[in-house]
């Protein structure tokens, strides 16, 4: 596998409760979007460069972790408040006790972040734009001038974002875009999630600055426009146990083939068979390899003309 930068602005410290026969048992791990795509890349065999800003005591343990993980970390260091949640899963579902994004970041966090994002995407194969645990930690324009310079500088980005973040992204340029069908609806991008509002949302995208879009849309099949080609992607429906993080495997699979110079399919085919095992997990942005390996087998991928993907 080829070397993925991931720029993770606010990675979350995470805990969470969980049932045990001895009583309540606390998981407590580094998270957010960027440290999951992270993880999935590292299971997958990619060299694997994080950037980010960690804050605090808070920011202390996430370093701790994810450099137990195995994962280079390049960070901006302060003191401050970090991004964190606990959460109770002793009753099957995920209940929030305690939530925070943690500190907007500085003008000198974003100026130092900055810098270490582009020179790790300068030095990598390929870069993965992941947001924040916020919505006001930094501002979106910083993912349309970080999208706009690599892609100047010959580098490509794969981004899986929504909202302010997606738009500022496509503007700068990209290879791959990921996104929700949900999301494509909460941003006004789709009037609604069946297949021909989504379709066209697609097509502005990618007329916008996204080479090639890719739509998960729950337990419906996921879609991809890449160029001028409509592709339909369909998995086998497995046991969910957790379905946060699948999104995040998805795109860190999608990465780490397009790092080693995969076709958009293959990458396609990675990317849904490491999301599919996801939900199988407690662990979120975990699989084993070998069993994405053989997952890939049972993902089917067919030319999709717009009208027919959920016939």
């Amino acid at each position: 596998m080829g070397s993925v930068a991931v720029f993770a602005p606010s990675p979350l410290l995470t805990v969470t409760v969980e049932e045990a026969p001895t009583g309540p048992d606390l998981h407590v791990h580094a998270g957010g979007q960027g440290v999951w795509q992270a993880r999935m890349l590292q299971s997958l065999g990619a060299s694997v460069t994080l950037c980010s800003v960690l804050l605090g005591e808070v920011g202390d343990v996430v370093r701790h972790l994810v450099e137990r993980e195995g994962i280079h970390l390049r960070a901006v260091e302060r003191d401050g408040r970090g991004a964190a949640y606990v959460h109770d899963r002793r009753g099957g579902e995920r209940e929030p006790v305690i939530e925070t994004p943690g500190d907007v970041l500085t003008r000198h966090d974003l100026d130092e972040l900055y810098n270490l994002a582009f020179h790790s995407g300068l030095e990598a194969d390929l870069t993965v734009l992941s947001g924040p645990a916020g919505d006001v930690v930094l501002p979106a324009d910083t993912y349309r001038r970080l999208a706009a310079d690599l892609r100047s500088a010959g580098r490509p980005v794969v981004a899986d974002l929504a909202g302010e973040r997606l738009d500022a992204v496509v503007a700068g340029g990209l290879a791959v875009l990921k996104v929700s069908d949900e999301e494509l609806v909460d941003d006004g991008r789709a009037s609604g999630t069946d297949v021909r509002s989504v379709v066209e949302a697609m097509r502005r995208l990618r007329e916008e600055g996204a080479a090639c879009v890719i739509v998960t849309r729950s337990a419906e099949s996921t879609l991809v426009l890449d160029g001028g080609r409509m592709l339909e992607v369909r998995v086998p429906a497995l046991e969910v146990v957790d379905t946060k993080g699948a999104g995040d495997s998805l795109t860190a699979g999608v990465a780490a083939a397009l790092a080693d110079r995969a076709s958009i399919e293959d990458a396609v085919r990675l990317g849904a068979a490491a999301g599919a095992l996801n939900v199988t997990r407690h662990g979120l942005g975990s699989a084993r390899p070998d069993a994405v390996k053989a997952m890939t087998k049972q993902v089917e991928i067919r030319p999709f003309d717009g009208e027919d993907a959920d016939q």
